[in-house]
């Protein structure tokens, strides 16, 4: 499980970098202040819980219990699910869509994972096997 945190990690890590330069050059000149920053949040919080992936693969290896593997699946399920609300919510205020505004609900949402995440990690270091 370690090596497909690890990879997982490696993969959202490039989207990251090509999403933050696609951002920074292409979709300034395209959409207002607003939607960029909306993108950029989700970016950036893409990017730093690539890092926290990384840190559960790295930790499972030596921590092989159902913590360590779960803060990695929250911290996939939140990256999907925060991130990729925001992507979709900056679509949306760029192709000016009225009504889909509700998008913004699932941000929440992928929040929570991230912070169960960082919770079962902190648990998960406490415990050495997956039977305990």
């Amino acid at each position: 499980m370690h090596k497909g945190f690890i990879k997982t990690a490696a993969i959202i890590g490039v989207l990251s970098v090509a999403l933050g330069a696609f951002a920074a050059h292409a979709l300034k000149e395209a959409i207002s202040d607003y939607a960029v920053n909306i993108f950029e949040t989700g970016v950036r919080y893409q990017f730093y819980h690539v890092f926290a992936l990384l840190a559960a693969g790295i930790l499972y290896k030596d921590f092989q219990n159902k913590f360590i593997r779960w803060s990695g699946i929250f911290f996939i399920g939140g990256i999907i699910l925060f991130s990729g609300s925001l992507y979709c919510l900056t679509f949306i205020k760029g192709a000016v869509l009225p009504g889909y505004n509700w998008i913004g609900v699932i941000t929440p949402i992928g929040g929570l994972l991230f912070i169960l995440g960082w919770t079962f990690l902190f648990i998960g270091c406490f415990k050495k096997s997956i039977s305990q």
